[in-house]
């Protein structure tokens, strides 16, 4: 049974090394244990060795079984710097994973990441990652500096990404409002889970999903609220014209076509997941090296569903293999 990641992250070295350089707003500080401290507006991570050592990655992924992880730059996305310096690092990002996937394929598979302030350059870049590095598609974050990925100033991409039936993976970052996020980790326990779930439900109810259907849409963390949420989705469809104004059905037809990863290690809420969406729309996600993430809770969570074998073979692999073109 083959074993797919499809939600995990990695900082390229070059990468790290260019944020060092100090044409970066981050700033790169250094842990006891000798770990590159990332920090950004409002939150750093601390890049452990498997967060920055492809060959250490390698290794773990060996001992647990893992074949194939799709990589991602991790927060904050180069949408935090100027339009120049995120285009720059976008382009640096995806060679270096580029130059991963053809070195090690096929234990890793990448995602582009695009400057997404710069809506312009984010077409150039992905032309280029999905036409030239023929990478599957891109990772996207919930919002972009508080934009919202449903704003029209994004549709050339997804026009592109439509053309291409490409895939578009959405990552949550912080709501623009944190205020009440500050304390306890609340911004990734749940700030995160409701900023995905107010992303799909902008592109659902602005016309994004409708308009461009041949996009593969895959949202992290099991879709935040959204099985859960989705009835109340179309009850406001129901209820309030604004909510049919740019969709010709409930918004729980369009979500139910899109791909949830399996970065929620309850085996009932993936359950759930599965009763919302099929297994067929269901994929292996571990969010590692994060110290949330964890791999061998993503293996035991679907090796326990109450479903059939061949079911979980799909959410462990096949049906990312299908999703991401990976032979």
């Amino acid at each position: 049974m083959r074993i797919i990641d499809v939600h995990n992250h990695f900082y390229p070295p070059e990468y790290i090394d260019a944020i060092r350089s100090g044409e970066s707003i981050i700033t790169v500080k250094t842990d006891s244990d000798g770990n590159p401290e990332i920090h950004y507006p409002g939150d750093f991570n601390t890049a452990v060795p498997g967060h920055r050592d492809i060959a250490y990655r390698q290794e773990v992924l060996e001992r647990t079984g893992v074949d194939t992880q799709i990589i991602t730059l991790t927060t904050p996305g180069t949408h935090v710097e100027s339009p120049a310096v995120a285009a720059k690092y976008a382009s640096l990002v995806n060679d270096a994973f580029a130059k991963i996937v053809a070195d090690r394929s096929p234990r890793f598979a990448a995602m582009a990441t695009l400057p997404l302030n710069d809506p312009v350059a984010s077409v150039r870049e992905f032309r280029r990652a999905t036409e030239q590095l023929e990478l599957p598609g891109a990772m996207l974050f919930s919002n972009v500096n508080g934009i919202a990925l449903a704003d029209q100033r994004y549709w050339p991409l997804y026009e592109v990404a439509n053309d291409k039936g490409a895939v578009l993976h959405i990552h949550p970052t912080n709501p623009k409002d944190v205020s009440q996020l500050t304390d306890f980790w609340l911004m990734p326990l749940v700030g995160f889970l409701f900023d995905t779930t107010v992303a799909a439900a902008h592109l659902v109810f602005s016309g994004v999903a409708e308009r461009y259907p041949n996009i593969k849409w895959v949202l992290g963390h099991l879709g935040g609220g959204i099985p859960v949420l989705a009835e109340r989705l179309d009850r406001g469809y129901r209820a309030f014209k604004e909510c049919r104004a740019n969709i010709s059905r409930p918004p729980s037809e369009y979500l139910r076509t899109w791909y949830y990863d399996c970065v929620n290690f309850d085996r009932d809420a993936l359950m759930l997941g599965i009763a919302f969406a099929g297994a067929d729309h269901l994929m292996a996600a571990s969010d590692y090296p994060h110290a949330i993430g964890s791999l061998e809770l993503m293996k035991s969570s679907i090796s326990g569903l109450s479903i059939a074998d061949a079911d979980k073979a799909k959410i462990f692999g096949g049906n990312a293999a299908r999703v991401y073109g990976l032979a």
